[in-house]
């Protein structure tokens, strides 16, 4: 792992760090550690700078955790591939038109997420061998597929919260059943990108005896900010 670049604000240190081709994002409190580490996703394709996941990762590392996210391959500002780039357009004209992108879903998010858990689980490996970083480890994030898969084949996971989830391939639908660690599930009620009725069912096949849902009026980026207060405070009793 290599720091390319570091900045200090608000007693929260933001470095910016390589691991071979993997860019990423590590944000840890001023305070001396050992702290938790919290890996944040956004929805897949969207860069780590992303206003709203760099908010999040801040307020986190705030109260007390390391937090880190990276660009996954095809994800930010990563190079993706014409095919990639064809199946984006097509999903959004789908969704944009009413249609159905199932199909179109599968082939696309499918082998996003097979590409995307070995290079989480390399920056978590990186990420844990840094001094003043310890267990345990949680995840947070919009990429509700990715968490999934990492919940079920990363036993140092120890709690996850997932943003919205109408949209997860067939494969991570049947693992959720698998999953078995406290997991918090926050629903926009309104959310235009993520069918209401297949998040419930998404919720209702996670097979841990410990999940609480959050549902909030409004779309997709109308999550409440009392939201990112309360998922640490979940954070808190499963990684303190």
């Amino acid at each position: 792992m290599q720091f390319t670049s570091e900045r200090l604000d608000d007693n929260v240190l933001e470095r910016e760090f390589t691991l071979g081709e993997i860019p990423g994002t590590l944000w840890t409190p001023e305070s001396a550690g050992p702290v938790p580490l919290v890996l944040m996703a956004h929805n897949n394709g969207l860069p780590k700078s992303d206003p709203r996941l760099v908010a999040r990762a801040r307020y986190t590392a705030a109260r007390g955790y390391a937090v880190a996210t990276i660009d996954a391959a095809g994800c930010g500002e990563r190079p993706r591939s014409a095919a990639d780039e064809q199946a984006r357009t097509e999903l959004r004209r789908a969704m944009r038109a009413g249609e159905p992108v199932d199909e179109i879903f599968e082939s696309f998010i499918g082998p996003l997420v097979e590409n995307a858990v070995p290079e989480w689980q390399t920056t978590l490996d990186a990420v844990l061998a840094l001094p003043g970083i310890g267990g345990p480890v949680g995840y947070s994030g919009g990429w509700t597929a990715l968490g999934i898969r990492l919940a079920v084949v990363e036993p140092r996971i120890k709690a996850a919260g997932f943003f919205a989830g109408g949209y997860v391939p067939r494969a991570q639908r049947e693992e959720a059943r698998q999953v078995a660690i406290p997991l918090l599930f926050l629903l926009q009620w309104d959310d235009e990108g993520n069918p209401r009725e297949r998040a419930l069912e998404l919720f209702d096949a996670f097979g841990t005896k410990e999940k609480t849902l959050h549902a909030n009026l409004g779309g997709h980026t109308g999550t409440p900010w009392f939201e990112l207060e309360d998922g640490c405070r979940f954070l808190d009793r499963h990684l303190k």
